[in-house]
């Protein structure tokens, strides 16, 4: 099936159009807004709301409209409501079947009719709008589109996995010249998103929100060489079907770990459970992109869908798999429909979507506006010669660093825009970090390093690697010199820094291999637990002022804790 919404295909008026995208069905409620095929920013709700994900407390939340996202990104480009042209809403009510097996009906009947109502909605939070410019967008085609129209090749195959879409768990497809060939799909109840959510969930982690931890407690039960002990059971359980598609069948959990309760100790069996479902997942990603490369001869990539977000399993798909390319989409989870929404709307409005520029797509501010958040704080702050430089001797005396800089970063990585950074020279560091993260220990931190320097300290993983979405093997000579962003399995993943698109990072890096002869730092999110990436100066304030940071760099500005106690 060919996806191309010939119907739209116009030009407004002699010029380009101008697209909203908006995700506003499961989580992370976010806005894009693309003009003439460019993508000129996208941001996700949390960041205005502070609400993590678009979780409770607010009920019903997860269908929150990204209403303060929306009308930031018409701010951004001077436009009104009005001067819309389209609205993409990446979900579309239509294609929803009911009495699918295993999933909850009254959840579907009012998911579907909160997204039936959703141009009004939308129309009622953007004063102006006109609903009648809404235009639905499958799901997976805009985590599709996401990944194959953003990419910086127009060719590819594409490859989308995530919990679900509106009936189906996985889109398997190709682009050509900016159009979307679908080959395959996979129905639900059968979905290795969900089958991740629920074992997240199992072992007393929050669904759809911390899959990650279990990606991280993996690494745990997976000693060198030998397979982790229940992968057998679940290859029974979850099996390719070797055409593009795959089962997953009702799984007892408790038959195979016991069930977690959140804040307890982890025992054997929960990591053992979170190796085997890690490793199976690869196996069957690597069963569908086989399957994928067979159909469409490409030789390259392109992945979407919060699967996507998961890279032990990339890692593996780039070392194991058929496709000498892998991009996947920094903003992989349903942030990124909004993007894709838009930019499939641009494609079949007859524009030419050009590749995202980096995923530096949020709110930034100018320097005046970050000395006044300073002195309405009433604190000291310096404004030395070169933040970089003063900051690199900061992390050198073995200072945790918040780092304050440029737009925000769209998706779930913090990529050195909202970053804490610090020495990784010291293994302590590793737990200084996760204490003022209030985070499990068990958790890594990654290196942020520049990308002509990258081979020297890591192997086995993808370079360049801006948006940190795989994992490298630590060189043996460097795994003592760097014991703070290694893994208990000897990776690291890492985010590359390219001097030219990003000289302020990299005189940082340079500064600091001057001073310790290490040529990478750590680098985490600049958040604490629970909250969501900081995002505006009066977040970096609060969240220095209330955690055990030492320095904070916020733009040209520096702001010392040793100088606020005097």
């Amino acid at each position: 099936m060919i996806w191309v919404a010939a119907r739209h295909r116009c030009v407004v008026g002699g010029r380009g159009v101008r697209i909203l995208g908006i995700n506003a069905i499961f989580h992370d409620p976010a806005a894009a807004l693309v003009i003439d095929g460019d993508i000129v920013a996208a941001a996700e709700e949390e960041r205005f709301s502070r609400r993590k994900h678009g979780k409770p407390p607010v009920p019903f939340s997860a269908w929150e409209l990204p209403d303060l996202a929306a009308r930031w990104c018409l701010q951004t480009a001077g436009l009104r409501p009005e001067d819309l042209d389209a609205v993409a809403y990446s979900y579309d009510p239509a294609l929803v079947k009911p009495d699918l097996d295993g999933l909850d009906d009254r959840w579907e009947e009012l998911r579907t009719t909160y997204a039936r109502r959703a141009p009004h909605f939308l129309a009622t939070a953007l004063p102006g709008l006109d609903p009648t410019a809404v235009h639905f967008v499958p799901h997976h085609i805009a985590h599709a589109a996401s990944a194959g129209l953003a990419a910086p090749f127009r060719d590819s195959a594409v490859l989308v996995a995530d919990g679900r879409g509106e009936a189906t768990s996985y889109l398997g497809g190709r682009y050509r010249d900016g159009e979307l060939e679908v080959l395959a799909s996979q129905q639900l109840p059968h979905s290795l998103g969900l089958m991740y959510e629920e074992v997240t969930d199992h072992l007393g982690f929050l669904r759809s929100c911390d899959e990650y931890k279990v990606m991280a407690l993996a690494s745990y039960g997976r000693p060198p060489a030998t397979e982790p002990r229940l992968l057998p059971v679940l290859r029974d359980l979850v099996q390719a079907t070797g055409e593009g598609g795959f089962i997953v069948a009702r799984i007892d959990w408790s038959e195979l770990a016991p069930r977690r309760t959140p804040g307890a100790a982890l025992r054997p069996e929960h990591v053992d459970l979170a190796a085997a479902v890690q490793a199976r997942l690869e196996e069957v990603l690597l069963d569908l992109a086989w399957w994928l490369h067979r159909r469409t001869g490409e030789c390259r990539l392109t992945m979407a869908g919060g699967v996507a977000l998961n890279c032990v399993a990339n890692t593996r798909l780039a070392a194991e798999g058929p496709f000498a390319q892998l991009w996947v989409q920094p903003a992989a989870g349903d942030a990124g429909t909004a993007l894709g929404g838009a930019l499939h709307l641009a494609q079949a409005f007859g524009e030419r979507p050009a590749p995202m520029p980096g995923a530096d797509l949020g709110r930034g501010f100018t320097d005046e506006d970050l000395a006044s958040w300073l002195e309405a704080a009433h604190i000291r702050y310096e404004r030395p010669p070169d933040v970089a430089a003063a900051a690199a001797e900061a992390l050198a005396a073995d200072a945790i660093v918040a780092w304050f800089q440029g737009r925000s970063e769209f998706g779930p990585r913090a990529l050195g825009r909202r970053s804490l950074l610090a020495h990784p020279g010291h293994l302590r560091n590793l737990e200084r970090l996760n204490e003022v993260k209030g985070r499990e220990q068990f958790r890594p931190v990654a290196p942020m390093v520049l990308t002509e320097r990258a081979g020297d300290l890591f192997g086995r993983g993808p370079l360049p690697s801006p948006y940190m979405l795989f994992v490298h093997d630590v060189a043996p000579q460097w795994r003592e010199r760097i014991p703070a962003v290694v893994h208990v399995d000897g990776t690291a993943r890492i985010q590359t820094v390219d001097r030219t698109t990003d000289p302020l990072l990299a005189r940082l890096l340079d500064r600091f291999v001057e001073l310790t002869g290490l040529p990478t730092v750590v680098n985490t999110s600049l958040n604490t637990a629970g909250r969501p990436m900081v995002d505006h100066p009066r977040d970096a304030l609060e969240c220095f002022g209330s955690a055990p940071i030492d320095v904070l760099a916020l733009g040209p500005f520096l702001v010392r804790r040793s100088e606020l106690t005097r």
